[in-house]
C-alpha cells in the first residue's frame, strides 16, 4: 500500500466533544435491530464556539446518523478533475451534481436472517441502474452515525452518493458499484435503543459479527457481486467511521478500500463530554496485526471545524502512524460534521480505487 499521510490544512480544529459513544466488545455475537424511534438534539454552532447540549426537551440526534446541516452544504469544487492518486478536499462539482447525461440507481430496502442478532435485519440498498444478473459489480459497505439506521443515507439527497457513484461509473472511471447501508445496531434485543453509555453502544462494536457473518454472505448470494478484498470496499461516517477504522483492523483481509470520516472516539479508552469509553483495543493496538495484508487505500478524513468529533479522527491517524500502521489522512478544509466531509470521503475514496485500478 502506498504510505502517505498528508495533512492537507494546519487549521484550528472544533473540539466540541463527541456524540458518540463505545465500550469494549469482542469478536463475539450479541444481537439486533434498531428501532426506527427519532431521537433528537440541538446542536449549537459559532464561529468562535462549538457546543453538543444533551437537554432533552430539545434533543436532535438524527443529525448524528448522517450529518448535520450547515449553510454551506452542497457546494463541491469547481475544478478540473484529474485522475491521480493526490487527495482533493472537495469533491468536483462535476462529480457530485446530477448530469441529464447520466441514469442513476435507486436504494430500494431489503431484510437477511442475521444469526448473530437471532433477528430479521434491514438494509438499504443501491444497485446500478443498469443492474444484470448477467454481471459482476463491486460492494461498498457504508455505515451510518450514531442514532441512524439503514434509511439514514439513503433518506438523504444531500450526500449525492447515488450522484457520485453514478457519474463516476458513467466517466469510465470506476466499474459500476453497489453500495449497501445496513442498520449496524446489532442487538439481539428489539427494545434496546442505542445512547451515551457503555452498555447502550456494545451493539455498535458488535457489528463486525453481524457484518461478516451474516450480511456479507447474505449479499454475496442474493446479487450479482463481484468478490474478494479488491471489489470489497467499507466506508463508515462518525460512529460509522469509528467502526470501520476497528474492523479494517480486526479483518483487513477482507476489504481492499478504506475510507471513515470524521470517526467518533471510543476505538481506545478515552473520556469525553458524554461518557467514559473503556475502549475496544488499546493505543498500542491500533495497528495490522504482524504479516497481515493490508487494505491497498485506508483513507481517515475529517472536516477542520468538525464541531461534533473534534479532533478524535486526527488522534487516531496519529496512533496509526505512530504503530506503523499505512494511511491516508487529510482534512477538508471549512467543513464540519456533515455533507461535505462525506462527500468529500466517498469521492476519494473512489478516485483511489480508480488509480489503482487504472495502472492495472
Amino acid at each position: 500500500m502506498r504510505k502517505k499521510s498528508i495533512s492537507i490544512l494546519l487549521a484550528a480544529v472544533m473540539t466540541a466533544l463527541c456524540a458518540c459513544g463505545a465500550n469494549s466488545q469482542e469478536d463475539k455475537g450479541m444481537g439486533a435491530e434498531n428501532s426506527n424511534e427519532e431521537i433528537s438534539m440541538e446542536v449549537a454552532n459559532s464561529s468562535e464556539e462549538s457546543s453538543v447540549t444533551t437537554d432533552n426537551s430539545s434533543e436532535d440526534l438524527s443529525s448524528f446518523a448522517s450529518g448535520i446541516k450547515t449553510e454551506d452544504d452542497s457546494e463541491g469544487a469547481d475544478t478540473e478533475f484529474v485522475l491521480n492518486d493526490e487527495i482533493d478536499e472537495r469533491c468536483p462539482l462535476l462529480i457530485e451534481s446530477k448530469r441529464g447525461d447520466v441514469e442513476y440507481g435507486e436504494f430500494t430496502h431489503a431484510t437477511y436472517y442475521s444469526e448473530t442478532c437471532g433477528l430479521e435485519r434491514g438494509y438499504s440498498i443501491l444497485l446500478p441502474a443498469d443492474y444484470s444478473e448477467d454481471k459482476q459489480y463491486p460492494v461498498l459497505y457504508l455505515l451510518h452515525g450514531i442514532f441512524g439506521n439503514e434509511y439514514s443515507f439513503s433518506s438523504d439527497g444531500e450526500n449525492r452518493i447515488k450522484e457520485i457513484v453514478g457519474n463516476m461509473a458513467a466517466d469510465e472511471l470506476i466499474e459500476e458499484t453497489i453500495v449497501v447501508c445496513p442498520n449496524m445496531y446489532a442487538t439481539s434485543d428489539p427494545n434496546q435503543q442505542p445512547g451515551f453509555d457503555s452498555e447502550s453502544v456494545l451493539p455498535y462494536d458488535n457489528f463486525i459479527n453481524d457484518l461478516v457473518n451474516d450480511l456479507m454472505p447474505h449479499i454475496e448470494s442474493e446479487y450479482s457481486v463481484l468478490t474478494g478484498r479488491e471489489n470489497t470496499y467499507l466506508a463508515g461516517f462518525s460512529m460509522g467511521g469509528r467502526e470501520t477504522i476497528y474492523i479494517t483492523l480486526q479483518r483487513p483481509e477482507l476489504f481492499g478500500y478504506v475510507c471513515a470520516i470524521s470517526a467518533a472516539p471510543g476505538i481506545v479508552p478515552t473520556t469525553d463530554k458524554f461518557m467514559t469509553h473503556e475502549g475496544m483495543i488499546e493505543e498500542s493496538e491500533m495497528k495490522f496485526a504482524d504479516g497481515a495484508v493490508e487494505p491497498d487505500v485506508f483513507i481517515i478524513c475529517c472536516g477542520s471545524r468538525d464541531s461534533v468529533v473534534g479532533t478524535y479522527p486526527e488522534q487516531y491517524h496519529e496512533l496509526l502512524e505512530a504503530n506503523g500502521a499505512d494511511h491516508i489522512w487529510y482534512e477538508i478544509t471549512g467543513a464540519d460534521h456533515d455533507n461535505n466531509a462525506i462527500k468529500s470521503g466517498l469521492f476519494n475514496l473512489f478516485k483511489q480505487i480508480a488509480y489503482d485500478k487504472s495502472k492495472s
